[in-house]
């Protein structure tokens, strides 16, 4: 993608007024997803993967829950709605007389909304990821991996996709899987990724104050940590002034990799690896949105001037079109001694 974005700075160098936190930067990048048209040589959410001709696909035969309260529809039914929706959109945009469904799309949005049979049998998994290292995201993989495929399962188990990493060598791909299985229904419209190519960009991040020791958290909550170093804020109750640390300093929302756990579903708790026991790292954050009424300031100033169209009816800055958990965000971790070992799945 020929775009970029920019983080705005932000508010003030919070290891100059608490330098404890200085050693504890990790370097993250925003993956800043956006609709666009890749293909199996680029890094992308949602996009073709880069399969080889010869390795099977991956299919999940474990049990699914079967509890929805809508019609299981196939991924070509979810691209077909999402087409009508966004032309409707443009029409309205355009000020058109025209603007509400014609009665052809009306016609596909019943004839779709009836739904699918229940898939039996192994479930193909859709592609959610693919990163390039040669384009900056940084996943560290396996000895002579550059390249990092995730892919998951439309259905929950019980309560989100179950996901599947692929590390590879790109150039050891020399014959690529033309098409890929598709499910022939998916539990939700939300569990099928927009193709969107990627911006990185890279950042600073700080863990979450309940990751810290327990004087620095109580620093933080001190308006006169705050008051002393010449910031003054609208409030004086600690845990308010946390959350302006999480919120505003510690880490970006949004698809991306490397960096701190999010926390916020729960608190923050030990991710050993199912190996080896050594503490697991983030990898990959799967998000919903790339910011949302509490992290506005994460918006990319671009967005600010020239802000990315979304049809009516999609949350703000949820241009992958997903939902993980009503508007949470779905992160894997690995394991730093060897990332081969199996990943972890945090819903925060």
């Amino acid at each position: 993608m020929d775009a970029t974005f920019t983080t705005p700075p932000r508010p003030f160098d919070v290891t100059a007024l608490f330098p404890q936190l200085a050693p504890l930067a990790r370097t993250a990048t925003r993956l800043h997803p956006r609709p666009g048209s890749p293909t199996v040589h680029d890094s992308s959410v949602g996009g073709p993967l880069l399969w080889p001709a010869d390795e099977p696909w991956p299919h999940c035969d474990e049990p699914h829950d079967r509890h929805t309260d809508s019609a299981v529809l196939s991924p070509d039914d979810v691209r077909l709605l999402r087409r009508n929706r966004v032309a409707i959109a443009a029409r309205r945009h355009l000020g058109r007389p025209a603007s509400r469904p014609t009665p052809e799309e009306l016609a596909d949005a019943e004839r779709v909304l009836q739904g699918r049979p229940w898939p039996e049998g192994p479930i193909p998994l859709l592609p959610v990821a693919q990163l390039y290292a040669r384009d900056g995201h940084s996943p560290a993989g396996p000895d002579g991996a550059d390249l990092l495929q995730v892919l998951w399962c439309p259905f929950n188990h019980p309560a989100d996709p179950r996901t599947a990493l692929f590390w590879r060598s790109a150039a050891a791909v020399t014959d690529v899987l033309d098409t890929p299985p598709e499910p022939t229904a998916i539990r939700s419209q939300s569990y099928l990724p927009e193709p969107c190519l990627l911006a990185p960009e890279r950042i600073t991040e700080y863990p979450h104050y309940m990751e810290l020791d327990e004087e620095l958290r109580q620093e933080l909550g001190d308006p006169g940590q705050w008051h002393a170093a010449g910031w003054a804020l609208d409030t004086s109750d600690a845990a308010d002034l946390q959350e302006f640390y999480r919120n505003e300093l510690a880490y970006a929302p949004g698809w991306k990799t490397g960096g701190w756990s999010t926390w916020g579903l729960s608190d923050p708790r030990p991710r050993p690896c199912p190996a080896c026991g050594t503490e697991a790292l983030p990898l990959l954050s799967i998000a919903t949105t790339e910011w949302d009424h509490g992290s506005k300031s994460w918006a990319p100033e671009e967005e600010r001037t020239n802000p990315t169209p979304l049809p009516a009816g999609y949350p703000p800055a949820n241009f992958t079109r997903i939902n993980i958990a009503d508007g949470s965000t779905l992160q894997l971790h690995t394991c730093p001694a060897d990332p081969s070992h199996p990943h972890i799945e945090l819903a925060q």
